[in-house]
């Protein structure tokens, strides 16, 4: 019995090491293969030539190395500066030892743990970026400590791709064996972007909280830490709510490793984030939509594809976060790039806009606690020729530097009334429906009702439009589907869209987020260019500092409207603005096309319209929406988009619409050809007022 047991024992050790031969053996082959596959597939030529490019970096490197940034420039329309875009670097470049502990002890607590203690490569994260391109065939991130970081940042682009991943870890090794510890985290926190335009702690501390960085209390420098990551996402003037998360994830990460105590981390945790206005940040609309569509076309021409439609809440928040990765890197690359970036905006009609909004809603001179202007108003002026941005105002003119909110395009509202002609109105023209075709003002069980509470029976679709019934779009578009009509949006690629809109309450302008007043331009821009969309941009070419064309605008049409429904909505259009909502409110010595809007409680209002030339949208409310007594399309936004588009035609020569080319037929409410063209409602040419009423809706900001 024990002699077979101790030859049980015996066989059992001969397998183990049988099995530990194999394995040794196959991991063997496996060296020897990825040896080969080095070798003679050429990435050993390759790898060589990036170490040693690496090393050329480093060497040729000097402490100036990490205070410079190349200025880039945006020019108007007419060649004029409008715009010089520079990191902050030179101006605010701090010593190490002139900021508190806190700063440094905070990076490497979120950043890099390990910091004082690896040569540059963290190789537990290496490890983890690697499998990630094994596993899903690309450098998934992770792996980069704050010296792969500063490698990155200043010697290569933002592509993540294994080769710049390994020419980031030669730099990171060299860059180790140049500076100290202490040089490469100065370099660091004077080189890294926080968001905004502000790069390097300096000028994230003057610019979020108007103090020098060894002002900043522990709370603020931890927020400031958190930035890095995504300043998009955790932008503090857009979402100080998602700021104030990551600065509680800094703090922490700074407790458990113990460089704060209890007491501190209470402390900071139980302080209250206040942001002051920045001493150096632009409040210039021209320039900050430059910046935005600049940073657009460099994601554009480097391969990033824009998305309007998903899947799921799933995909949407997938896509949301490549967008602001996206957006943060080539943000940061036309900050420091050098860049020449060339307009189609005009500085005339800009001072125009400006000037028109800020006469519009002189009455109105109430502030908020930061002294900004309560009552607000948005324009955009697209040029009908080729579809480029002409002007745009995202608010009133304030001597208060650093604000930087561009409503124009960066505010969500509302549409009311405005949106009829994009949803309901074209797209029932396309379905056969002329402006004689016979609709019925009728009450709606469930639906809204119109202003005053009474009901015009049967009448033309015209004279519908003409006095803003909202019975006949809220039927018109149950006839459409709202899925269908909200596509329209989609197609005009509208970014603040969501399934919960495809209702009908979307007829009458009931989003769940809105439109901005540059949507709602390149929306009627559409109808004034035959249906044919175009993007809104202000970016016509984009050259590095040597004259090399990096991108050129083509603005490539799409259809959205057939042609002749565009042109009927435009003739519609037409007799609003003489016997409708916006009678009186026409450009003079022009034919000129628009609509009204007004939501619940007259807290947004509309003027969206056009001439052969021009197209114009202007938005007037509270940035916290409210009550405004007296404000409808027709008042405010409607003087305001007169007074500007008056300006701008003064001295231009008359220039008609064009008429549809073919008769596309009429459709009544039953289907029946009708071709009397009788008109059963009250004529009475006087503007009427134009309040929708329907379930109430939440406006978000």
């Amino acid at each position: 019995m024990a002699k077979n047991k101790k030859k049980s024992k015996k066989t059992k050790k001969q397998k183990k090491i049988r099995r530990l031969v194999r394995v040794n053996i196959i991991l063997l082959l496996l060296l020897l293969g990825a040896i080969g596959f080095y070798y003679f597939s050429g990435y050993a030529t390759k790898i060589s030539a990036m170490k040693k490019e690496a090393q050329s970096f480093v060497s040729k490197s000097t402490a100036e190395t990490f205070k410079q940034s190349q200025t880039s420039i945006g020019y108007d329309t007419d060649g004029n500066i409008i715009s010089i875009l520079k990191g902050d670097r030179n101006s605010y470049y701090v010593p190490l030892s002139d900021m508190p502990p806190y700063v440094e002890q905070a990076f490497i607590s979120t950043e890099d743990k390990r910091f004082e203690e690896h040569h540059g490569l963290d190789y537990r994260g290496i490890a983890r970026a690697l499998w990630g391109r094994i596993t899903n065939g690309k450098i998934t991130g992770g792996g980069s400590t704050i010296t792969q970081q500063l490698a990155r940042n200043m010697f290569l682009t933002q592509d993540v791709t294994y080769e710049r991943k390994i020419e980031e870890m030669f730099i990171a090794s060299y860059l180790e064996e140049k500076y100290t510890k202490d040089q490469i985290m100065e370099f660091y926190v004077n080189n890294i972007y926080y968001g905004n335009g502000f790069y390097g702690i300096e000028a994230a501390s003057k610019g979020y909280f108007n103090k020098n960085v060894k002002d900043l209390t522990l709370s603020e420098i931890a927020l400031l830490a958190g930035l890095p990551n995504s300043p998009t996402e955790y932008d503090p003037f857009q979402h100080l709510d998602k700021a104030i998360a990551r600065r509680n994830i800094v703090l922490n990460g700074m407790l458990e490793d113990r460089v704060i105590s209890k007491n501190s981390y209470d402390t900071a945790m139980a302080e209250e984030i206040t942001l002051s206005k920045p001493e150096s940040v632009h409040n210039n609309y021209q320039e900050t939509f430059t910046f935005y569509c600049a940073t657009r076309a460099l994601m554009e021409v480097n391969g990033f594809k824009f998305k309007y439609t998903f899947k799921s809440d799933a995909d949407k928040q997938k896509y949301e976060k490549e967008y602001n990765e996206a957006y943060d890197r080539y943000n940061k690359q036309l900050y420091n790039g050098g860049y020449r970036i060339y307009t189609s905006l005009d500085s005339r009609m800009q001072k125009i806009m400006q000037e028109s909004l800020d006469e519009g809603l002189g009455a109105f001179g109430e502030v908020d606690e930061a002294g900004i202007y309560e009552l607000q108003g948005s324009a955009v002026c697209i040029d009908n020729d080729n579809g480029y941005v002409k002007a745009i105002v995202g608010g009133r003119t304030q001597d208060i530097s650093g604000y930087t909110l561009n409503r124009a395009y960066q505010s969500y509202r509302q549409p009311g009334s405005a949106i009829k002609p994009l949803i309901v109105y074209t797209p029932l023209l396309e379905k056969g429906f002329t402006a004689d075709s016979t609709v019925e003002d009728k009450p709606i069980q469930g639906g809204p009702a119109n202003a005053d509470k009474s009901y015009s029976g049967q009448m033309t679709l015209r004279r519908a439009v003409q006095l803003s019934k909202n019975t006949v779009a809220w039927q018109m578009f149950e006839r459409i589907g709202p899925k269908a009509g909200i596509t329209y949006l989609r197609n005009m690629e509208f970014t603040g869209l969501d399934e919960r809109d495809e209702t009908l309450a979307a007829s009458l302008g009931g989003f769940t987020l809105g439109v901005s007043a540059l949507e709602m331009a390149k929306g009627y821009g559409t109808l004034a260019n035959d249906g044919m969309y175009r993007n809104a941009t202000c970016i016509k070419k984009i050259t590095d500092f040597e004259g090399n064309t990096i991108y050129q605008s083509d603005q490539q049409e799409k259809e959205i409207y057939k042609e002749n429904a565009a042109r009927a909505m435009t003739d519609i259009l037409e007799s609003v603005m003489t016997g409708g909502t916006a009678a009186g409110l026409g450009v003079a010595g022009q034919p000129s096309a628009g609509k009204t809007g007004t939501t619940n409680d007259n807290k947004d209002g509309w003027f969206c319209g056009y001439t052969p030339y021009y197209t114009t949208a202007v938005w007037v409310g509270y940035d916290m929406p409210k009550k405004l007594p007296g404000l409808s399309g027709s008042t405010y936004p409607g003087q305001i988009w007169q007074s500007f588009m008056n300006r701008i035609h003064n001295g231009l020569e008359r220039k008609e619409f064009l008429g549809q080319t073919s008769f596309i037929g009429e459709v009544n409410t039953n289907g029946n050809v009708n071709n009397n063209g009788n008109d059963n409602a009250n004529n009475n040419n006087n503007e009427e007022p134009e309040e929708e009423y329907y379930e109430e809706y939440i406006v978000y900001d």
